[in-house]
């Protein structure tokens, strides 16, 4: 059985090197590509059938990866989807697999790791890199019930933005919601983190690997 991949990555060159990486196996083929999560969901929506596998990159700009990972989710419980992002930061891992994505896989693992994890993930089974499984794992083991400082996937998916620099009005066009819930989630973000200001948000974030 053939399976059909889609790529979600807003460089074009990622796109193309994975792409041919994959395609060197003879089970498994690129059929589509997109550069935004908005892209990504008009493609996914109009092909019949849909592909197998989507990998998604998680900094995608505007509408992030967290966030089509779950509105994926969201359209179809069965989508399968894999996470293929540069954070190796346990928190990052965690928050894709509550999004509903089977496996990560980090931009610095071994290439053969990507072709793997897409075999995995096609066969519903979970995956994580070889590079990030042990830190995940003491994470799971010190925090077996709470998620990572409370926040949930929306939420820090809006705090990407905001580090990002982006304004509550863009925040609000990316992800489809109303500027006042942008604002409801960035205070709910502080209370969650303890941070009383947005500069103390962003020295948090950093100090933990959430951003570059």
């Amino acid at each position: 059985m053939t399976i059909e991949v889609m790529l979600v990555d807003d460089h074009a060159v990622v796109r193309e090197g994975y792409r041919r990486l994959l395609e060197l196996h003879e089970d498994v083929r690129v059929v589509a590509e997109a550069a935004d999560a908005d892209a990504a969901l008009l493609q996914w929506r109009a092909m019949q059938p849909r592909p197998s596998v989507l990998v998604v990159d998680l900094a995608l700009p505007g509408m992030g990866g967290l966030e089509l990972v779950s509105r994926l989710r969201q359209r179809d419980p069965d989508v399968r989807c894999l996470a293929f992002s540069m954070y190796r930061d346990a928190v990052w891992v965690t928050q894709a697999l509550r999004a509903g994505a089977l496996g990560y896989v980090t931009k610095s693992s071994d290439p053969e790791q990507l072709v793997h994890a897409v075999r995995e993930v096609h066969a519903g089974r979970r995956v994580l890199g070889s590079d990030i499984a042990g830190e995940v794992a003491r994470h799971l083991i010190e925090h077996p019930t709470a998620t990572p400082h409370g926040l949930t996937p929306r939420e820090f998916e809006v705090l990407r933005l905001l580090l990002a620099g982006c304004s509550p009005r863009q925040i609000a066009e990316a992800l489809c919601l109303s500027v006042k819930t942008v604002h409801n989630l960035h205070y709910q973000i502080k209370s969650k983190l303890d941070t009383p200001s947005d500069f103390d948000l962003a020295r948090l974030a950093w100090r933990q690997g959430w951003v570059d």
